[in-house]
Order: structure tokens, then C-alpha cells, then sequence
């Protein structure tokens, strides 16, 4: 088994994050993507992200009705600080045997990889794959689709405060969950 691991504060999920998992699934051949929802970014730690079970809510109705899209909570039901290395060696135990582990990061987390925690250790256990959202920026020597799709959870936030429509930019259950619960309203974080 292919499994890919799409890791995240998707705050919200937005419809790029969607498209680009279904580009990683065909170019790749996986069997299925993981969306894991962040407790709290180690790289974000500033900001004051929606609640965790929010947005794992947000996910799960982003994804419903795609069978190789699946969600998992393990980072918001470990809490703290959501170090990669610790999902990933998680994810080791729950798919044992030969199954490949393909982590998914957008490529501007590129220049920061070097200050993951164990990050050595972490290439050795999961391939990682570059999702490029928009044009330009450098080549890297790891696997990419290389679907360009210029959405972004910053622009989403700052819209909903505005109070302008974030329509075609979120699936319409996450549109009605932020409107809801009155995600965004004061300015982005």
C-alpha cells in the first residue's frame, strides 16, 4: 500500500488543499491520503488558529464522499505541540508490513524542512513529496505533482473578515461550518 500523509493546520481546508491531494493520488498512485489537522504547528505557534476540533470538523466535511481521502485526529488527541516525526512513527505502527509512507508538504515549507525535529530520521521512514500551489520558485530534487492551484487558508481568513465571499475557494460544507461558528470575523490571524 501507497499511503499519502497531508499534514496541516487547515485552517481552513480549502479547495487547493483538495485538488492538490487528488493530483498526489493520481501522479503518485496512492491508495489513500490522510488529511492530520495540526493540535499546533510548531511553525505557526504564533496566530491564534480556530479550535482543533473545528477544524478537524471543517476537514472531515471537506472529504466526505472521496474514498481514498481520509482524516485522522491523532495530533489534536495527543495535543501540544504537533511534531511530525512523532504522527509518522504513529502511522508506522498503525500501517505495518511494506506499506510506503509519502508525506506531503507544500513547497513553502521547503526551506524550513532542515528544522524539523528528527528530520533525518523522519526522510527515512516517509518519502516526501513537494505540492507546488503556484508558479515559480525552485526545482527540488523531491517528487512534486505539479498541479498549481494560488489558494490560500491566509487569503480565505482575510476574506471571511472583510466579510467577503470565500465561495469557490472552500467546499460548501466548510463554507457553512465557518459561517456557523462565526470563524474569521476578526481580522486574520
Amino acid at each position: 500500500m501507497k499511503i499519502g500523509i497531508y499534514g496541516g493546520t487547515f485552517d481552513p481546508v480549502h479547495n487547493g488543499h483538495l485538488i492538490l491531494a487528488r493530483d498526489a493520488v493520481e501522479k503518485l498512485g496512492l491508495d489513500e491520503i490522510v488529511f492530520i489537522p495540526a493540535a499546533s504547528s510548531p511553525h505557526r505557534l504564533r496566530g491564534n488558529p480556530a479550535p482543533a476540533a473545528l477544524r478537524y470538523e471543517m476537514v472531515l466535511a471537506a472529504i466526505a464522499g472521496e474514498p481514498r481521502f481520509k482524516a485522522d485526529d491523532i495530533e489534536i488527541r495527543r495535543g501540544g505541540v504537533s511534531y511530525t516525526i512523532d504522527t509518522v512513527l504513529a502511522l508506522k505502527e498503525k500501517y505495518p508490513g511494506d506499506t510506503g509512507l509519502f508525506y506531503l508538504i507544500g513547497r513553502d515549507n521547503l526551506d524550513e524542512l532542515h528544522t524539523w525535529r528528527r528530520i533525518d530520521e523522519l526522510k527515512q521512514l516517509a518519502t516526501f513529496v513537494t505540492l507546488n500551489r503556484v508558479n515559480g520558485g525552485p526545482e527540488n530534487a523531491l517528487q512534486q505533482p505539479d498541479r498549481r492551484i494560488d489558494i490560500s487558508a491566509t487569503e480565505i481568513r482575510a476574506r471571511v473578515a472583510k466579510s467577503q465571499s470565500i465561495r469557490y475557494l472552500v467546499p460548501d460544507a466548510v463554507l457553512q461550518i465557518i459561517a456557523q461558528h462565526q470563524l474569521y470575523k476578526e481580522s486574520p490571524h
